[in-house]
């Protein structure tokens, strides 16, 4: 009777050193969803990269770096700064490198970890959607921009957006190989494989970004969908809807 004790604590010990080791071997297969990993934008897509680009706010440099990295071509924008608006890690996409479609119009600049999960969308979600759905894969994405100086929903009071910082972009459209467009305004409410596209990227955007609002979220956003990196702590909450 005296061995039972001694027999528990090392079925204990090995059953705790087994699941050590699975858990080790997870980690260095699967780095993207350990909290602890560094960010590598070459990797998939995992349980903490969406808080990771947030977190690059506070590290223009590193978020510049993971860029040049993966393969995307960007400029550095000069800081900005107006009363409560301005930016101070903002990049605008050029041509080329590893992006697969162009923004309409050109020459998109955001705050630099909103690049970089629009680059993790582009890969990761919206190319395997289009193909998925349609066959092909999208030339472009139309867009109503990033940086505005307004509170928001263009409030005389209350908080300031996070695009007054260039933090976010809303996305209007796509356009497929052939010149198919999908529209946010004319196919979310549809049942059709446009309509299905569009939820695909805005479901897929939300392991990428802080903040994604849809036509699903009210009538403000009927016509585009809201992508921000907005900083809510480690372990804040994040908003799709």
């Amino acid at each position: 009777m005296r061995l039972l004790p001694v027999f528990k604590l090392l079925l204990f010990l090995a059953i705790a050193g087994a699941a050590a080791l699975l858990l080790y071997g997870y980690a260095r297969n699967h780095p993207q969803d350990m909290p602890w990993a560094p960010l590598d934008l070459t990797q998939p897509v995992g349980a903490f990269t969406g808080r990771k680009l947030a977190a690059l706010s506070e590290d223009g440099d590193q978020c510049r770096a993971l860029l040049s990295q993966a393969g995307v071509r960007f400029v550095a924008i000069a800081p900005r700064r107006s009363g409560q608006c301005g930016y101070s890690n903002a990049v605008r996409f050029a041509a080329g490198g590893s992006l697969n479609f162009a923004y309409r119009p050109a020459d998109l600049g955001t705050a630099c970890p909103v690049a970089a999960g629009l680059a993790l969308w582009d890969w990761h979600v919206i190319q395997p959607a289009a193909l998925r759905r349609f066959g092909q894969r999208v030339a472009s994405v139309d867009h109503f921009g990033s940086y505005s100086c307004r509170r928001i929903y263009g409030r005389s009071e209350g908080a300031w957006s996070e695009h007054s910082r260039a933090n976010a972009v809303d996305i209007a459209g796509f356009r497929l190989e052939d010149g198919t467009r999908i529209s946010v305004l004319a196919d979310w409410d549809g049942d059709d494989a446009k309509s299905a596209f569009l939820r695909d990227v805005r479901d897929g955007a939300c392991d990428l970004f802080a903040t994604v609002l849809s036509p699903d979220y009210n009538e403000a956003h009927r016509d585009h969908l809201h992508f921000d990196q907005a900083q809510r702590g480690q372990m804040g909450w994040r908003g799709c809807l």
